[in-house]
């Protein structure tokens, strides 16, 4: 036999054997870490700078029309701001109004700054100013927009007493107990009455008479009401 027979005759090498070792099973796709995952995306983020404008815009519409005359479209129209935008941030009307009257009381008074001119009746004047007088005519035309959410709404009404009457009451109060310190008036007098004499006459004529508490009003009530009730008693020079 020749070498080409025996060359011929010879078994055929094993494929693994004539291109290399055997491939390995393909190994399964990795899935991407959780980190890597998309993220689901968020929805714009809440302006609050514009509460203020929606707030001041539904105040203004309560004083004009009412609570029960009031609808969110106008308020929105108001604000110049979506209707949508409105129900985002209060589910209801009586939820943004609840606010709108809260928010009143942010800006009243600075009990560390009232006026000082020495005596009682000067620093009682002297809150009776005209910027004071357009704020209190509003917040009292507030007043009679929620007087019908009032009557049936336990939780107006008490926001309404602290956002239109408690302030002013509170200013009154500091003003007295400063004049006690002068002895200017008695230490004895009656703090809580003498403080809610003016507010509450000045509400009267607004909710009831349906007239603005103008500045004569207001000082009127100072020297024949508030005054003398003051100085009952009080020491004597």
């Amino acid at each position: 036999m020749t070498q080409t027979d025996l060359a011929d005759s010879s078994p055929a090498a094993p494929a693994t054997e004539a291109t290399g070792a055997a491939t390995a099973p393909e190994a399964p796709t990795s899935q991407p870490p959780a980190s890597a995952e998309k993220k689901p995306r968020l929805g714009r983020k809440r302006d609050h700078t514009r509460d203020t404008d929606i707030l001041e815009a539904a105040l203004d519409v309560l004083a004009e029309t009412g609570y029960d005359g009031m609808t969110i479209d106008m308020v929105a129209t108001r604000a110049k701001a979506g209707k949508a935008t409105l129900y985002r941030r209060w589910a209801s009307k009586s939820d943004l109004v609840l606010d709108a009257v809260a928010c009143m009381k942010s800006k009243d008074l600075d009990l560390a700054a009232l006026p000082d001119t020495g005596s009682l009746r000067g620093d009682l004047v002297a809150l009776v100013r005209p910027p004071s007088i357009r704020d209190a005519e509003r917040k009292l035309n507030v007043m009679t927009g929620v007087v019908s959410m009032i009557a049936r709404d336990p939780e107006m009404a008490a926001a309404a007493q602290e956002a239109i009457v408690a302030p002013r009451a509170a200013a009154n109060r500091a003003i007295f107990e400063r004049a006690i310190e002068r002895g200017e008036i008695s230490a004895d007098v009656d703090l809580d009455t003498l403080s809610m004499i003016a507010p509450a006459m000045a509400a009267f004529r607004t909710l009831i008479l349906r007239r603005s508490p103008d500045r004569d009003f207001l000082i009127g009530i100072i020297d024949n009401v508030v005054l003398p009730a003051a100085k009952r008693g009080a020491p004597t020079s």
